[in-house]
C-alpha cells in the first residue's frame, strides 16, 4: 500500500516546493514572499500538532 503512496507523496512534496517554498525564498514583492511564508508557517504548525489517537 506504501508503495502505491509514494509517487502522491513525491508529487505532493515537489507541488508544495514550487507553490510554496519557493516563492517565499526568491519572489521580488514583499507581499507574495509574506503570503507564501504565512501558508509555510500553517503548513508547518499543522504537521507538528499532536494527534489524537
Amino acid at each position: 500500500m506504501l508503495t502505491l503512496l509514494v509517487p502522491y507523496l513525491l508529487l505532493l512534496t515537489v507541488l508544495l516546493l514550487l507553490g510554496v517554498v519557493l516563492p517565499a525564498v526568491w519572489s521580488r514583492r514583499p507581499a507574495r514572499r509574506a503570503a507564501a511564508r504565512e501558508v509555510l508557517r500553517l503548513l508547518l504548525a499543522a504537521l507538528r500538532r499532536p494527534r489524537r489517537q
